[in-house]
């Protein structure tokens, strides 16, 4: 994604929106009768969802229109939120914003709507549909291919493409995520540390628990002896991504 990108969804669709720095972003959500219904009225034609996800850049005047009531209505629900909560000033900035999204969708100019785009998503989608088939499973990169009905080359382009790194790298930090919330619910008295981090398929233990403080900010110890109740550390959003990217 780029500055001034609009991602239009398919319906019912799941993607991957990777930016390479630090942004400000927003979503609006509108049902598809009403966005039908708003181009007709704005721009004479029926707007409905794409049959694929894609990319759109619209107008600079159009996307100017839009970033600018988007602005405003974060302005005013941080300086005067009792002004939105009037239902004619809600309904008349909900208007504008609709009549701008519209003019930007109608511009109607996919970036990346390609055969090879569709193809990876379609990789991605499945890819998640195999996780989510076996959440507490560790996944391997044979085992994972398999499932998915794609080569390795081939994932790791998709992977590297819309996540930002290798299909190894996005296992290993799932497999890391797992572990720790097996440590968060574990009880001190009958598991270890040990025991959690080699169920998870962490022979290491070494590389294990500096790749662990790097990503959550504390010891795979000091997770497994909080007690339910203590909030967990506050998440250093830059070293998350710092370990992420370093393979």
């Amino acid at each position: 994604m780029a500055h001034g990108d609009i991602f239009a969804f398919r319906a019912g669709s799941e993607a991957y929106n990777r930016l390479a720095a630090g942004c400000r972003w927003g979503s609006i959500f509108l049902t598809h009768e009403d966005i039908a219904a708003a181009g007709e009225a704005i721009v004479a034609r029926e707007l409905t969802a794409p049959p694929a996800t894609h990319r759109i850049k619209p107008p600079r005047a159009a996307l100017n229109r839009l970033l600018n009531l988007h602005e405003a209505a974060g302005h005013l629900a941080k300086t005067a939120p009792d002004i939105l909560v009037k239902p004619e000033v809600a309904r008349a900035m909900d208007q504008a914003v609709v009549e701008a999204m519209v003019g930007c969708l109608a511009s109607d100019d996919p970036v990346n709507d390609r055969h090879a785009y569709r193809h990876h998503a379609r990789v991605m989608r499945r890819l998640e549909e195999v996780l989510r088939a076996g959440p507490e499973r560790s996944l391997y990169m044979d085992d994972l291919c398999k499932a998915i009905g794609a080569s390795y080359r081939t994932l790791h382009v998709c992977c590297r493409e819309q996540l930002g790194m290798s299909p190894k790298r996005y296992l290993m930090l799932r497999r890391m995520h797992l572990a720790h919330r097996a440590l968060s619910r574990g009880d001190p008295e009958k598991t270890s540390v040990t025991e959690i981090a080699t169920d998870y398929g962490f022979w290491e233990l070494g590389r294990f628990s500096v790749a662990y403080r790097s990503l959550f900010g504390e010891s795979p110890s000091t997770t497994l002896r909080r007690l339910p109740d203590d909030p967990a550390p506050v998440e250093i959003a830059g070293a998350s991504r710092q370990f992420a990217e370093s393979a």
